[in-house]
């Protein structure tokens, strides 16, 4: 691997949820030996980069995002020397590895907050975290109103009287980031595996870190006291240092969800972080009009800092968008409703998916594929009440139905469950329709999902560089050339279109002197 190349600005990076990615030990969840069991999977599809969501040891309440243990490996995922070996064994295939990092919260199994309820009020160990008082005659309520992200209040009490701050579930209490320990301790977390070779860091909540210290109730329309506050910036501009100190150009990466475009941008100067998660483009409904509007605010605030875009279509949190883009009204996102009951027509969502694909592999800047997008799987949407295991499912009453319809395990091959994923089954049931999505279904098929990333990852590598610049070619086509000899278009209207001049160089579907409804294609010249 090359120092200073800048791989990160143009880097296709894969994601892998590691519980569902593949079992190479039997026992129905998956592993660090599925994963190495699986690399010429990722090696032959052409990726640059995998993303690991959290492989740290964690009582598994948020799927791993509540870490107990920063510097090891979940026993149920493997072991650190495996981990060490998977590292070794990416960098052979030309693949580098960027790990989750979760700096916000811990799980209530960390030494530390165990420490701290051991402490008790007023402690140095409840320093560590955001330990407060509660309100009323009795302290019986609680320090403010903050609601937790996963439904309900964001506090929780202790058996000594006393509250702590928890953005998500109450398994997972938040650091206070104004204590000069956390800070250092994270630190030292990120030497200790850029020592053992990662290539970079996914920071979970990255916009969360710093709070309000005055802790404030939050009223509508007020600015949120809990997220981009202007202290995260000294916390990344540190962080930046460490990783210049390493060789083979490290990355940051941010995960905000801001509602400010610009506001993010900021957290990209060439001093913080590297890149950050595109999520205006990931919500944006099936609509030309408003894919263009995203990009075009996307590259402008990315160029005033002189970062890159990255663009992502669906990740471990949110609905895959096959079911999305196919759903009959609202084709877009959100946290507030997943608008599972709406009637889905697969079919579409697929062509428009394949379409979304090639956009956004031709778009200036990285993206992101979520394992088993390029196997066009659907959001799984009739898992048993029962065998749900999402912490937003039961925090929310059911009325969230929670993330577990995305993280499904993946289909390799074979024509009934577990397809391939291990010996020893799958931890969420599998629909018995992926016996025709399966890796090595569509392996040798010129007509399948996988062909077409390939195709578009292979020929990625070829594309101009330079400024997007869009091309009228009629209402509802989405259009823009990039150099001299390369166009993409985009047909969102109800009707085909004329087909751009050029050849040919790849298509979402097929193709003929018209350019059909729900189907993109890149032309050269």
């Amino acid at each position: 691997m090359t120092d200073k190349t800048g791989w990160w600005r143009s880097a296709a990076i894969y994601q892998i949820y590691i519980r569902s990615f593949a079992d190479g030990n039997g026992d129905g969840v998956g592993d660090l030996a599925g994963v190495r069991a699986r690399l010429d999977h990722l090696a032959d599809l052409g990726i640059d980069a995998i993303w690991f969501t959290p492989w740290y040891p964690s009582p598994m309440d948020d799927g791993g995002y509540d870490v107990a243990d920063f510097r090891d490996i979940e026993p149920l995922f493997g072991t650190l020397a495996e981990a060490e070996a998977l590292i070794a064994e990416a960098h052979t295939r030309n693949i580098r590895v960027i790990i989750d990092i979760v700096p916000n919260h811990a799980s209530d199994e960390h030494r530390w907050f165990q420490a701290a309820l051991a402490a008790g009020p007023g402690s140095p160990e409840r320093q560590r975290f955001w330990f407060r008082p509660g309100r009323g005659p009795d302290g019986s309520e609680p320090p403010n109103n903050w609601k937790s992200r996963f439904g309900g209040s964001a506090w929780t009490r202790v058996p000594d009287g006393e509250w702590y701050l928890h953005l998500y579930s109450s398994r997972q209490p938040d650091f206070n980031w104004d204590n000069p320990e956390i800070r250092t301790e994270f630190e030292d977390v990120l030497r200790f595996w850029f020592d053992r070779g990662v290539d970079g860091f996914r920071i979970d909540v990255a916009d969360g870190l710093v709070k309000d210290p005055r802790l404030p109730d939050v009223e509508e329309g007020d600015e949120t006291p809990f997220s981009d506050q202007e202290g995260l910036h000294e916390i990344y501009r540190s962080w930046r240092k460490i990783v210049d100190s390493y060789p083979g150009e490290r990355v940051l990466v941010g995960e905000m969800w801001l509602p400010d475009m610009s506001r993010a941008a900021r957290y990209l100067r060439r001093d913080e972080l590297h890149s950050a998660f595109n999520f205006d483009f990931l919500v944006c409904p099936w609509d030309g009009r408003r894919f263009r509007d995203v990009i075009d605010r996307t590259l402008k605030a990315h160029d005033e800092v002189g970062a890159p875009a990255a663009w992502v279509l669906s990740n471990h949190d949110v609905t895959r968008h096959v079911t999305r883009y196919g759903r009959e009204g609202d084709t877009g996102f959100s946290f507030a409703d997943r608008l599972h009951e709406l009637p889905v027509d697969r079919a579409l969502g697929t062509r428009r998916a394949r379409a979304a694909a090639l956009l956004t592999l031709a778009l200036p800047g990285g993206l992101y594929v979520y394992q088993g997008e390029e196997l066009g799987l659907w959001e799984v949407l009739d898992i048993p009440d029962e065998l749900r295991q999402d912490p937003v499912w039961a925090r929310t009453n059911g009325a969230d139905p929670g993330r577990d319809g995305c993280r499904v395990p993946i289909p390799w091959s074979g024509d009934e469950p577990p397809f391939g994923f291990g010996d020893g089954g799958a931890w969420l049931p599998q629909p018995a329709e992926w016996s025709d999505y399966t890796a090595a279904a569509e392996a040798d098929d010129p007509a399948s999902m996988l062909s077409l990333y390939r195709a578009g990852l292979r020929l990625r590598r070829s594309l101009p560089t330079g400024a997007l610049e869009w091309l009228s070619l009629g209402e509802g086509v989405l259009a823009f050339r990039i150099g001299p000899e390369f166009t993409f278009a985009l047909n969102f209207s109800a009707t085909p279109v004329p087909l751009p001049a050029g050849e040919i160089l790849l298509a979402s579907g097929p193709v003929g002197t018209e350019l059909p409804t729900d189907t993109a294609v890149w032309l050269r010249g």
